[in-house]
């Protein structure tokens, strides 16, 4: 690690000097705390009594070499404050903690895990026109062994129930929640204590590695969910790490996020080097194929509210960041939660942008459910909610997400937010994720969705996978599953997401509830037809020089579930070139030109 670098905010690789690292000799313990009176290690190798460290370098860092010390064991640091008192903290870059209420470091070596993934990590990269369809998961409640205390599969026999599951569903990356060391469950991973340590819930080090690992011999990418805004108020862990404000703000208006949590003092170069040098830990250690950055919005602006003005440090600190890792990762993926305005958040770094290469398209997905979840009236006086998205979509390269956050806390899941009785809201779901996949844009979907899961996400429970016992939700799953390879086959849905000339409106601002456009690779050529109404109708569509469409999915057939096979969903057209397209209520169709 550049000392330099370091102090200056540049430093992607200070984990490999800071933290705990095995020696021939034992291991040597490293940390930075400039206002510390002394440190000393306690663990299991000292019987918990106190080696202290010796100040190195210009007397920020501190330093200890201890011969007794292995892998697998636990260890704090304490550290002294300049009044006398000390605190028993974790370790910031230690590579494993253990499982809450406790919250020792523990040794790990970063070393003794060999991949066995060469052939996906050289031929991996962004998608950008490829398809992307990512399944997002919480690793503890996507399903549970009811022979364990706490019901977790570890990370190497998660990948072992998933893998099969997504690839016959038809899903190629997996998002995880985040899995930094975090205290509380019910945080979902983003108040986090141990940025460099997977957490303890479902294994080790090494398991996580084999989890990617696997996903990766079957051609499974894996995305991290990455916070690098806030962190847990433990006294053990960041929190006035050597008795200051180390990672935070010294004062609370600036210091205190909306979730309780501290906020990270972005303006400090150590602070910088911390957060992006843990984005290089998970992306080189772990081969992690991207980053969803969360709450990207409470970088740009102060604590995210735009009316108290663009956070310029913070900002800079993205741009170096990203521009950062796409120099030493070109292959990987850093995408954008954000739900602001602001401009060119996926243009490169060199070009005036921050760097990312996709962003959640929060706008299209509030539109959207919100013109699903009105009846047939609402959805007539508001038409544009379902066109306004190709207004700007060109602005960014937009990923369009139905995630963990649409489907908790009171906000219903999708399949409950579709208008209607329980037997009307599958016809729309249909249609509704028809729409979606043939917009452009990659996706993303949480687990659970796929399923037409009813009862909202709960960190604490397995997704009702009885459900699939009931027919509408096994047919459901079916439609998924084939809407899924249909995307991943077909390049006109996804080849030419972010050219203009791979979209075409043919109908919108529908009054009658009815849109239509056309997508294409520039060669294949598929036009998508979708009906929100409540009343079937005949669609009348002009096409010059076409003599015939083929029908390559539609949302009513009898094996998902409606009422119409494909025997009789003929589409029929007259001497004019105008082909006649039967629409069932809530129904969508995918024609191939």
């Amino acid at each position: 690690m550049d000392m330099h670098e370091f102090y200056s905010g540049n430093s992607f690789d200070a984990y490999q000097y800071l933290g705990c690292h095995i020696t021939a000799s034992g291991a040597v313990f490293r940390t930075f705390a400039p206002a510390a009176q002394k440190i000393a290690v306690t663990g299991d190798f000292n019987q918990w009594s106190e080696t202290f460290m010796n100040k190195v370098h210009d007397g920020n860092f501190w330093e200890c070499e201890i011969s007794a010390a292995k892998p697998g064991m636990k260890y704090k640091y304490r550290i002294y404050g300049q009044d006398g008192y000390f605190v028993d903290h974790c370790d910031p870059y230690g590579f494993g903690m253990e499982l809450r209420p406790h919250s020792s470091s523990v040794i790990r070596d970063l070393t003794d895990y060999r991949f066995c993934d060469d052939e996906w990590m050289a031929s991996r990269d962004d998608r950008k026109d490829k398809p992307l369809n990512i399944y997002e998961i919480h690793a503890g409640s996507w399903k549970t062994d009811p022979t364990k205390e706490n019901g977790w599969f570890n990370y190497s026999e998660l990948a072992d129930r998933i893998i099969p599951y997504v690839k016959e569903l038809g899903y190629n990356y997996i998002e995880l929640l985040p899995i930094c060391e975090h205290p509380c469950d019910n945080s979902w991973g983003y108040q986090n204590t141990g940025f460099y340590s997977p957490t303890s819930r479902y294994g080790t080090m090494n398991e996580l590695k084999q989890f990617i690992d696997k996903c990766h011999q079957n051609q499974i990418g894996v995305i991290l969910d990455f916070v690098p805004v806030h962190f847990a108020i433990d006294d053990y862990a960041l929190s006035n790490y050597d008795s200051t404000p180390l990672f935070e703000y010294p004062n609370a208006d600036l210091g205190v996020s909306e979730w309780g949590s501290k906020n990270f003092n972005h303006s400090r170069g150590e602070v910088r080097s911390f957060l992006q040098s843990n984005a290089s830990y998970w992306l080189k250690e772990f081969h992690f194929d991207g980053l969803r950055m969360d709450a990207v919005s409470n970088l740009i602006y102060w604590q995210g509210n735009i009316k108290k003005g663009v956070n310029h440090n913070a900002v800079d600190f993205l741009k170096s960041m990203n521009s950062g890792l796409k120099s030493l990762y070109p292959q990987c993926m850093l995408i954008a939660e954000d739900s602001t305005a602001f401009p060119n958040v996926t243009e490169s770094v060199e070009n005036g942008g921050l760097g990312f290469d996709y962003k959640w398209d929060m706008g299209w997905m509030n539109d959207t459910l919100s013109y699903m979840s009105g009846n047939t009236l609402h959805r007539k006086k508001n038409p544009d909610k379902l066109s306004f998205s190709m207004m700007y979509y060109y602005d960014e390269k937009f990923l369009l997400p139905f995630s963990h956050d649409e489907v908790v806390h009171g906000k219903m899941t999708i399949l409950q937010k579709m208008n209607g009785k329980y037997e009307n809201k599958f016809p729309q779901a249909r249609a509704l994720y028809m729409y979606m996949y043939a917009h452009p844009g990659k996706k993303l979907n949480f687990m659970g969705n796929e399923f037409g899961q009813i009862r909202e996400w709960d960190e604490k429970r397995e997704q009702d996978w009885d459900i699939l016992e009931y027919p509408n939700h096994d047919s459901f799953q079916k439609f998924m599953k084939d809407l899924n390879h249909l995307y991943l086959e077909h390049p006109g849905l996804w080849a030419l997401d972010y050219e203009k000339n791979g979209f075409q409106w043919l109908n919108c601002n529908q009054k009658k509830c009815i849109y239509c456009f056309l997508r294409t690779d520039g060669t294949q050529k598929m036009i998508a037809i979708f009906n929100f109404s409540r009343k079937s109708v005949l669609y009348r569509l002009k096409m010059k020089n076409t003599e015939a469409l083929g029908l390559l999915a539609a949302s009513d057939h009898e094996k998902y579930g409606g009422n119409v096979s494909y025997g009789t969903n003929k589409i029929y057209h007259d001497t004019s070139g105008t082909f006649l397209i039967r629409m069932g209520a809530f129904s969508a169709k995918y024609l191939l030109v």
